[in-house]
């Protein structure tokens, strides 16, 4: 695998990220403040719509928008670190996407996508950073006893 077809993985996994940083965290966090510049009541928003499957998660909708932004800025901050190719962008975008893959199950239906959305990121960086590299170098012929 090429250098350039590399950087190309791990540029597609930052705009994948940006993309549901700004989709499905940011603008939540953006909805939260209008609904409070606007007076409306969490109960309202609750009586409403069932967002989440459980029942713990909707009764605190709120406090799950404004933890939305802080995600949301974070996966936002490790992808702009990743597009300007730098190793801590990598680490952060790793673990906001190991922390989504597990945190997806909690947080259906939304979840599903948010787990397409980092589990692609996820392999694209995984791939782009150690390329086509054997886990261990050894010559699988020698391994089973063909070469003597």
């Amino acid at each position: 695998m090429t250098s350039s077809s590399r950087a190309r993985r791990l540029r597609l996994a930052a705009v994948l990220l940006i993309v549901q940083s700004v989709l499905m965290e940011l603008s939540v966090f953006v909805g939260l403040i209008a609904l409070l510049a606007s007076g409306v009541p969490q109960q309202s928003v609750i009586d409403r719509a069932d967002i989440f499957a459980l029942p713990y998660l909707n009764e605190n909708l709120y406090l799950m928008m404004a933890m939305s932004g802080i995600f949301g800025t974070l996966r936002l901050i490790g992808a702009i670190g990743l597009w300007r190719n730098r190793l801590w962008g990598l680490a952060l975008s790793a673990i906001n996407c190991a922390v989504t893959m597990t945190l997806m199950l909690f947080m259906l239906p939304a979840g599903v996508l948010d787990g397409i959305l980092s589990g692609t990121a996820l392999v694209l960086m995984l791939g782009g950073w150690l390329g086509a590299r054997s886990i261990v170098d050894v010559d699988l012929a020698e391994d089973r006893g063909e070469l003597g």
